[in-house]
């Protein structure tokens, strides 16, 4: 046992054991960050009429009452309609978001350094400033234009804070790419459009599909801006799971949260693969 806590874990000639603190602390932050998300699996099990932990008894009919709530009641949209505007939203939002923070990334890393340092601060600003004073903003905007309620206005909405993820990420990818290859292509004729669909695109696809993923995710599992710009026919999801949860306790919203867990680890796992195989 001495001997393992002694194995060399690095070219630096650090003992495990050296590290051991590190590794214990990690696992404890990642047992505080995942286990509260496990709690609400049983939970959505529970035959229970209200959210308990551990369920008593078990039972299917909160998945049940999810996929099968095709009535409106209370004035508010039934669950499955408000999940298929968050699915029509999320996919809209890679369609605006992805090709944005790509064209964004590819302006960036064709720029001089000071004008990247001046640009890329303003283009990732949704992403630091509080959200809800991006929602606050866009509601009054949004007022102007009557887009509040409606699909273009939470896919715009959506897009200002799924932007900057994609245009990190692909600006990551670009800095690992060789730009020469593409000027090689101009100086032989090619325009820079095609230069850059025939000879970078094929290159950076795996970062384009990870981003894409995460633009999905990212509305998908978004709530602030929803809760200000959405409502009516056009509730999203996780709107409808926040008024359902302040108005009343309904079990369903465990079920639909371990289903939302389901799907965010999914594409987390889909988006670490394509990372892979850059």
């Amino acid at each position: 046992m001495m001997g393992f806590f002694n194995k060399h874990v690095s070219e630096t000639q650090i003992k495990l054991k050296d590290r051991l603190w590190l590794y214990i602390f990690s696992i404890l932050v990642l047992f505080l960050l995942i286990v509260p998300s496990l709690i609400v699996i049983p939970m959505s099990f529970s035959e229970s009429q209200y959210l308990e932990f551990p369920p008593k008894s078990f039972s299917l009919r909160w998945y049940e009452n999810y996929f099968f709530s095709w009535k409106v009641e209370n004035g508010f949209n039934d669950w499955m309609a408000a999940t298929w505007t968050s699915i029509k939203v999320a996919i809209l939002t890679i369609l605006v978001a992805t090709p944005i923070g790509t064209m964004a990334a590819y302006g960036l890393i064709n720029s001089n350094n000071k004008l990247r340092s001046i640009l890329f601060p303003i283009m990732i600003s949704p992403m630091m400033v509080p959200v809800i004073l991006v929602a606050i903003g866009l509601f009054y905007f949004f007022v102007q234009f009557k887009m509040v309620n409606s699909i273009p206005g939470l896919v715009l909405g959506h897009s200002l804070v799924a932007m900057p993820l994609v245009l990190i990420i692909i600006l990551s990818a670009l800095k690992n790419y060789d730009m020469n290859q593409e000027k090689v292509a101009r100086s032989l004729g090619a325009t820079r459009l095609r230069a850059f669909m025939e000879i970078t695109l094929p290159q950076i696809k795996f970062s384009i599909i990870s981003a894409s993923l995460i633009a999905f995710l990212t509305s998908f599992d978004e709530i602030i801006i929803s809760l200000f710009v959405s409502g009516g026919d056009n509730s999203t999801i996780t709107r409808s799971m926040f008024l359902a949860l302040r108005d009343q306790i309904d079990p369903t919203i465990a079920a639909i949260s371990t289903i939302l867990i389901i799907i965010s680890s999914g594409l987390l796992l889909i988006t670490q693969i394509f990372g892979k195989q850059k």
